[in-house]
């Protein structure tokens, strides 16, 4: 006789607790930013004038697309790369990365985005190649020494730092398919000069934050206003064609103000916008040079008051005090003047004892 299995009770058994986890929300809708982020960026916050940082886009935007063209990369890698620029520099700045780097670090980004992959050694070529062109001097290949083994481990550096800075959230969808569908539904497929127009316009928008700003969908209609405009070309206005496309006409003019903004705009000059980012790294040096010494004496300072517990510490396995409180005061993020303040205070009163870990 065989042995039978008893049997489970499924009520004896415990329903497993699923924890909650955090989730990433990757779609079109969250890539458009506040307006206090599109005013307050980073460079500005370093002391950067408005016009040079707006000046160091539209250069940065000009190399990609200039690199791509070299690179014979498709338009839509060249779109992708000036974006991913765009949006990097809202949330670093120019003063403690560097333009030329970024710049390639997002071509380099975008080709593999788009499936048209180009090595790093050719953009770095097509970059020294530009940047020679740019200031008239002699057509000589780059030399395969440690500065470019530098520059390009720095390229590689700066790929992975826009993908951390942008939450790996690399998606963008274009206007130019939008454009030929909307014309399509206006009934101007077969106006070839209208439709290359449209193109242009938005290619050039590029330069511009409008891609922070607004949807594809209300570019493309800025895009075919502009055109058409410029064309003398009559557009339905009772009802408002724009408006079958649930876009506004605030909206696109707006868009059309930010574009016909950048045909206004003087040459950019990379070598005073270089002599002025030069000047503003220094002056963040300086600060941070500064506020370093002011740690290290504020730390040496602090060494030999009594509530510092330096024999403690020491046996604790700590070398070196002075790099102990600093990490402290770098930890809680705290002001120098606020914890000389409460090392003051409890100095006063001598039979008080504090370790260094509560500052």
């Amino acid at each position: 006789m065989g042995s039978q299995k008893p049997e489970v009770n499924s009520s004896s058994v415990t329903k497993s607790i699923s924890k909650p986890y955090g989730k990433i929300e990757l779609s079109l809708n969250n890539v458009l930013l506040p307006d206090d982020k599109l005013v307050n960026t980073p460079s500005r916050l370093d002391g950067m004038e408005p016009d040079t940082e707006t000046d160091l886009r539209v250069l940065g935007c000009e190399l990609i697309q200039t690199a791509g063209i070299l690179l014979k990369l498709p338009q839509v890698a060249m779109a992708t790369g000036q974006v991913l620029f765009q949006r990097f520099y809202y949330s670093k700045s120019f003063v403690r990365h560097s333009m030329d780097t970024t710049a390639m670090a997002c071509v380099c980004l975008a080709s593999k985005i788009e499936e048209a992959l180009r090595r790093i050694r050719d953009v770095v070529n097509v970059f020294h190649h530009i940047r020679q062109v740019n200031a008239q001097k002699p057509i000589t290949p780059m030399v395969l020494d440690q500065h470019y083994i530098a520059l390009k481990t720095q390229v590689i550096k700066a790929e992975r730092r826009v993908l951390k800075e942008l939450g790996f959230c690399v998606h963008v969808k274009h206007p130019h398919k939008l454009i030929v569908m909307y014309l399509q539904v206006l009934g101007f497929e077969r106006n070839k000069n209208f439709m290359q127009l449209s193109w242009n316009y938005m290619n050039d928008a590029l330069r511009s934050d409008v891609f922070m700003r607004y949807d594809p969908e209300t570019v493309a209609c800025a895009c075919i206003y502009l055109s058409a405009r410029y064309m003398g070309i009559c557009l339905p206005k009772q009802p408002a064609w724009y408006e079958l496309f649930k876009v506004s006409e605030t909206q696109i003019l707006d868009v059309c103000r930010r574009i016909l903004l950048l045909y206004k705009r003087a040459k950019v000059n990379a070598d005073e916008l270089e002599k002025k980012v030069e000047e503003l790294k220094k002056l963040y040096q300086e600060s941070k040079l500064k506020s370093r010494g002011a740690l290290i004496n504020f730390a040496q300072s602090y060494r030999s008051c009594s509530f510092v517990d330096a024999p403690g510490l020491q046996k604790g396995g700590v070398k070196n005090i002075e790099e102990e409180v600093i990490r402290k005061v770098l930890l809680h993020h705290d002001t120098i003047e606020n914890i000389q303040e409460r090392g003051r205070n409890i100095v006063q009163d001598q039979e008080v004892r504090v370790p260094v870990q509560e500052f």
